[in-house]
């Protein structure tokens, strides 16, 4: 069983959610506290603490090999954890007449073009106007693997990347379409505008990545055995260079981890252009560009509100038919308009 693998404890699942770890050998010396907030899902530091501190006789709590320990311990290669805390606070998802970009629909599942400020599923603070909400409404009966706040969701988009996204209808699809990314036989393909020019054409970042140290809202490259990550892979092609300061890259996941490609293309000192979390936000230099041009792609990339990557093509085989199938989905215009300005720069 992996680090984030989890099973049901149906004898006190009433009253609060359970979580089941084995400690991984790269897991091994982490305080039980560091380990049980970096593997929980939206668990901080302090909030594993206050679990680690309840009494004994408390149905709620934290075991390593079914004996309370204190926050301080070190956990070892195949420790057993578990973790039982209160119930997160149920979200109502409501059906919600939202149009959608549906690139293909059949019996078994969808495709969507997913706008740039849209949230895949619902979560504290965002519980309504999401794609799940949108789906909702326009397909009645959607998988119920990914649960009650993610009907049909194979896999994600961050908010404010846009682009192509698979909802499966039926549970066996669901399957397929899990089972096809994580084997990669489904291909999922990116197009991101990066500061900066790589001194490469084709390259495969190879780096682990897991929740910041410091930060909880961020991901990271985490190579440190004391924390914990997974591994990520993120291949890279150059398609356009722009005087020097811009480069439009596609990327190819093979695997996917939360912010993948932001952390990557941040990890390489290349962060996509627009990005609050990984760098991205800067201003155009003086150099290679004149004062009107600066406040061009100023303008430009302010007006992203967010990072310049878009999920243009995706290819996979039909979870029923077995036929391979293969879409791709333009840019958002703000993301074209940027991309047509530094066009039109570039033959100035």
């Amino acid at each position: 069983m992996s680090d984030w693998e989890f099973e049901e404890d149906e004898t006190v699942l009433i009253t609060a959610e359970i979580y089941h770890y084995i400690v991984e050998a790269e897991q091994a010396g982490q305080r039980l506290d560091i380990f049980v907030s970096s593997v929980l899902p939206d668990a901080t530091r302090s909030a594993a603490q206050r679990l680690l501190e309840l009494s004994a006789d408390s149905e709620e709590g934290v075991w390593v090999n079914e004996k309370r320990e204190k926050a301080s311990m070190k956990v070892r290669a195949g420790d057993k954890i578990k973790v039982a805390r209160p119930p997160a606070k149920p979200i109502e998802v409501k059906p919600e007449a939202i149009p959608l970009d549906i690139v293909f629909e059949d019996s078994q599942m969808l495709v969507i073009n997913k706008p740039r400020g849209m949230v895949v599923h619902p979560a504290p603070g965002a519980e309504c106007g999401t794609l799940v909400n949108a789906v909702l409404y326009h397909a009645k009966d959607l998988s119920g693997i990914g649960g009650a706040l993610r009907p049909g969701i194979v896999h994600r988009l961050d908010k404010d990347t846009s682009g192509l996204i698979m909802v499966a209808k039926t549970d066996a699809a669901h399957h397929s379409l899990q089972a096809q990314i994580q084997s990669r036989t489904a291909e999922r393909r990116y197009l991101a505008l990066v500061w900066g020019v790589p001194k490469y054409q084709h390259a495969t970042v190879d780096a682990p990545i897991g929740r910041h140290p410091n930060d909880r809202k961020r991901m990271a490259v985490v190579t440190e055995s004391r924390h914990v990550s997974r591994t990520a892979q993120t291949e890279l092609f150059v398609r356009e260079t722009f005087n020097g300061a811009f480069t439009l890259m596609e990327a190819k996941l093979h695997t996917g981890r939360t912010h993948q490609i932001r952390v990557h293309a941040s990890y390489i000192r290349h962060p996509v252009v627009g990005d609050p979390l990984y760098g991205g936000v800067r201003t155009v230099t003086a150099i290679p560009f004149t004062n009107p041009q600066r406040v061009r792609l100023d303008e430009a990339i302010a007006a992203l509100e967010g990072q310049a990557l878009h999920a243009f093509s995706l290819a996979f085989n039909h979870p029923t038919s077995g036929e391979r199938l293969a879409f791709t989905a333009p840019m958002p215009p703000v993301f074209q308009n940027l991309m047509d300005i530094l066009h039109k720069i570039t033959t100035e």
